[in-house]
């Protein structure tokens, strides 16, 4: 029998994610096909949110650096402008620091999400690529533009990375929260890219005993171990594979 798996890569200035699968047109050498069943509710929602981080994390990390700011836009207390208000007022932020931003020469990006505090409290998280020159930049633009309250500056790093943030920005809504707010948005400028998809042959992501088999890094890059995740998937019966690489400062 002919055996081998799909390899997947995208590719980042400092990471690399790899996911892996074997599928019933190929086979795997070593294992068994468990029997694939029909998925629950339960389990399409828990993949379609996984996909959702995973399709998140990947337009940080091609759009936006550690330095670039993730700001929360506050309501003056007392406030609670409707959904739709708070869709408004965002749409006329970024209108205005859209052309803020191109009368400086730069380019505007964003994500961002709407969300209301357990108290009620109405707010913006805003992901946005900071600029700055002499007279300027975007921590002084935003300040001056959003006049409904306060604007709370952190760096991309600072509040978690690529990783935590992609969980915050896609996170399911709270009970409290009214069923049409929308996840999140983003800027049609954002880069998205197709990964680098291969035929892996004669090769085999379980061994001769039907046990997974740990991925190994490539040279300059090291795995996050965090990142791994393999096993059986319920609704294919096959083996799967996924990690992400990351390269090896060799200042440090």
């Amino acid at each position: 029998m002919r055996w081998a798996y799909i390899r997947e890569v995208w590719e980042f200035d400092s990471t690399i994610e790899i996911e892996e699968k074997h599928t019933g047109r190929y086979g795997a050498k070593g294992q068994v096909r468990e029997e694939k069943r029909k998925a629950t509710p339960e389990e399409i929602a828990k993949q379609n949110q996984w996909r959702r981080q995973r399709d998140v994390r990947r337009l940080i990390k091609w759009n936006f650096s550690p330095g670039d700011y993730w700001m929360t836009l506050t309501y003056k207390k007392g406030e609670r402008p409707t959904w739709e208000q708070m869709k408004k007022d965002l749409a006329k932020l970024i209108r205005k620091l859209r052309a803020k931003y191109k009368k400086n020469g730069w380019g505007l990006k964003y994500i961002y999400r709407l969300a209301i505090g357990k108290k009620g409290g109405p707010h913006v998280h805003l992901l946005v690529n900071r600029e700055a020159n002499e007279t300027t930049g975007t921590d002084k633009l935003l300040s001056e533009i959003w006049e409904n309250g306060h604007v709370y500056f952190a760096s991309l790093y600072d509040a978690g990375g690529y990783v935590k943030l992609a969980e915050y920005i896609t996170k399911p809504l709270e009970e409290h929260e009214p069923d049409e707010i929308k996840r999140y948005s983003c800027s049609r400028n954002l880069i998205r890219k197709e990964p680098d998809r291969k035929k892996v042959k004669r090769r085999s992501l379980v061994d001769k005993q039907g046990q997974m088999i740990y991925p190994t890094a490539r040279k300059g890059y090291y795995i996050d171990p965090e990142s791994v995740k393999m096993g059986i998937n319920p609704f294919t019966g096959y083996a799967y594979r996924h990690y992400t690489l990351i390269k090896i400062d060799r200042r440090i």
